[in-house]
């Protein structure tokens, strides 16, 4: 396994020669680092995504009973419906609907989806991190645009579960 540091000169490495990209290959884990375009490439490397539980209590501008009928609300502010899960950002980087620019968006509203299938790719770094679905449903909302930064716990998707 490469560390942060030998990732980062490969990046460097990459950027400063112009090349056209860089593969590797150690133990199973596989690091890409595409120099071509900012395009995003499906790395073998899945990140399973966490849920987020908002613990916070309704704003004081709510009035009184309102909380108890909103749907759940993150952090960031998008509305999930009512008992539906919440697929959460990873990581801190920017959010791909697909492969590349060309090719369909791995999923949309009203998909079926499995748990561990792919939903979306997160970049950072130059690293293309696979997102994955942690339950089986139908996907009812998508919240951030292609190509948008997202951040970390920040609600990628909303799916209401079988």
């Amino acid at each position: 396994m490469l560390t942060f540091e030998q990732i980062k000169e490969l990046i460097e490495l990459v950027a400063d020669r112009g090349l056209e990209g860089v593969e590797i290959d150690r133990s199973g884990f596989k690091v890409r680092i595409d120099g071509r375009s900012p395009t995003p490439v499906a790395s073998s490397t899945p990140v399973l995504a966490a849920p987020v539980v908002d613990s916070s209590p309704p704003p004081a501008s709510e009035p009184a009973g309102a909380a108890a009928s909103a749907p759940p609300e993150s952090e960031q502010g998008a509305s999930a419906p009512d008992g539906s899960h919440v697929v959460a950002c990873p990581i801190v980087g920017t959010f791909y609907a697909s492969p590349n620019p060309e090719s369909p968006a791995y999923v949309r509203v009203g998909d079926r989806v499995d748990k561990g299938q792919v939903l979306c790719i997160v970049e950072a770094m130059k690293l293309m991190n696979e997102i994955e679905s942690d339950v089986s449903g139908v996907l009812v909302e998508v919240f951030p645009k292609n190509a948008q930064p997202v951040e970390f716990g920040e609600p990628l998707f909303a799916v209401q579960p079988d």
